[in-house]
C-alpha cells in the first residue's frame, strides 16, 4: 500500500516461562502483527526476538518450536480428527506408537476421544476449534500463540472453551501468548495483560492491577464493562486544609492521597470512577471514602444479576454509569442520591491523558 506506517512501533516486552500473556487492544492496533512476528510469519524490521534466550529473527517459522492457533480452524477436511491431530507429528518423523500415545492423550484432555474417527464436517464449531487446539498441543512447543481463537464461537461455548484453555495452561505449564480485543477474555485468562494501542505497548501488568490502576484514560476506558466513567471537572482552591473537586454543581472534598501532588495537578482534571464503585446510600463498603452526589436517572438497564443506571449529574455534559444491586427500584426521570467511593477513584491529566499519580 502507499502508506508505510509501521503496524508495531518500538514494541518491547518480556514473556516469562509459563506465562499466559494476553495482548489486548482495539481492532487494527497491531496485536496480530506482533504475534505474526513472533511466529515468523512477518519480518522484523528492527529489534531482536529471543525465545529461550536465542535470537530468532532469521530462524524460519517452522524451526521456531512454536504452535499457532488461528481464528479459522484450517483443518484438513478429508482427514479424520485422529489424522488431523497426528499430521504434524508424522511430518516430523515420530514413531507410530509415540504418535498414537500423544494423540490419545491430547484427545482425552480436550474431550475429543469420541470424535477421533469423524471428519471435520461432522463436528460442531467448538469441537473443530478444540481439534485446532489439539493439533498445537500435541507438538508440545516452547510457545503457544493464539490469534483470537474463540471469536467464531457462540457466547456459551466461548465461556467454556475459555475455561478449558485456562485449565490447560495450568496443566501444561506452557508459555502462551494470546491476542484478543475482548477485555473479558483478557481479564479472565491472562496472568498478565499487555495493552496495545496504535502499535505501541501502553501498559503491562496482572489483570487486576491494570484494571485498578490504569496508566491513562485509554486503558481506563478500554478495560471494564461498562468502562470507567471519565468526567471533565475542575479543581477548586484549597480551603481549611482541604481540596475540593467541582463535579457539576457539587463540591467534593478530595482524599488526602492527592494533596501533595495537587500542587502540580492542573486546574482542569478528568475524574475517573468505575461503575461498580458507585453505590446506593447505605450499601457502600466500610472502607469507602464516600462522596454523596445527586443525579437524574436517564436510563435503567435491568440485567438480572445487577442493574445498570445511566445518570446525569447537574451541569455536566457527560453521563455517569453505575452498577448497583438488582433490588434497586427507580425509573427514568427520578432524581436519586448515590455514593461515589473516592478511595477507588482516579484523576487524569486532560492534556496528556495520563493518570495523576498519588503520593
Amino acid at each position: 500500500s502507499g502508506s508505510h506506517e509501521a503496524a508495531a512501533k518500538d514494541v518491547s516486552f518480556r514473556v516469562e516461562d509459563g506465562d499466559f500473556m494476553v495482548l489486548l487492544g482495539p481492532s487494527g492496533c497491531g496485536k496480530s502483527t506482533i504475534l505474526r512476528m513472533i511466529a515468523g510469519l512477518e519480518s522484523i524490521t528492527s529489534g531482536i526476538l529471543r525465545i529461550d534466550g536465542k535470537a530468532m529473527n532469521h530462524v524460519p517459522a517452522k524451526d521456531r518450536d512454536i504452535a499457532m492457533v488461528f481464528q479459522s480452524y484450517a483443518l484438513y477436511p478429508h482427514m479424520k480428527v485422529r489424522d488431523n491431530l497426528a499430521f504434524g507429528l508424522k511430518r516430523r518423523g515420530f514413531a507410530r506408537e509415540e504418535i498414537k500415545r500423544k494423540v490419545n492423550q491430547v484427545a482425552e484432555i480436550l474431550g475429543l476421544t469420541p470424535f477421533l474417527n469423524r471428519k471435520p464436517h461432522a463436528l460442531s464449531g467448538g469441537q473443530r476449534q478444540r481439534v485446532a487446539l489439539g493439533r498445537a498441543i500435541v507438538r508440545d512447543p516452547k510457545v503457544f500463540l493464539f490469534d483470537e481463537p474463540l471469536s467464531n464461537l457462540d457466547a456459551a461455548l466461548r465461556v467454556s472453551t475459555r475455561n478449558e484453555l485456562v485449565s490447560l495452561h495450568h496443566r501444561l505449564g506452557a508459555t502462551m501468548i494470546y491476542v484478543t480485543h475482548d477485555q473479558v477474555e483478557a481479564m479472565t485468562m491472562g496472568t498478565r495483560i499487555c495493552i496495545i494501542n496504535l502499535g505501541r505497548v501502553v501498559q503491562i501488568g496482572p489483570p487486576m492491577e491494570v484494571y485498578r490502576k490504569p496508566i491513562n484514560t485509554f486503558v481506563a476506558s478500554f478495560l471494564g464493562s461498562p468502562p470507567m466513567n471519565l468526567l471533565k471537572t475542575k479543581l477548586e482552591k484549597a480551603r481549611e486544609g482541604q481540596r475540593f473537586l467541582q463535579l457539576g454543581t457539587k463540591s467534593i472534598s478530595l482524599p488526602e492521597r492527592w494533596f501533595p501532588s495537587a500542587m502540580e495537578i492542573p486546574r482542569e482534571v478528568i475524574f475517573g470512577i468505575r461503575p461498580e464503585d458507585i453505590f446506593l446510600p447505605g450499601s457502600a463498603p466500610s472502607y469507602a471514602i464516600p462522596a454523596e452526589v445527586e443525579m437524574e436517572v436517564t436510563a435503567v438497564e435491568t440485567l438480572g444479576a445487577e442493574t445498570v443506571l445511566i445518570l446525569k449529574p447537574d451541569d455536566l455534559e457527560q453521563k455517569v454509569t453505575a452498577r448497583v444491586g438488582r433490588d434497586v427500584r427507580t425509573h427514568r426521570g427520578e432524581r436519586i442520591k448515590l455514593i461515589f467511593d473516592l478511595s477507588s477513584a482516579q484523576l487524569f491529566n486532560p492534556d496528556t491523558t495520563e493518570v495523576i499519580v498519588e503520593r
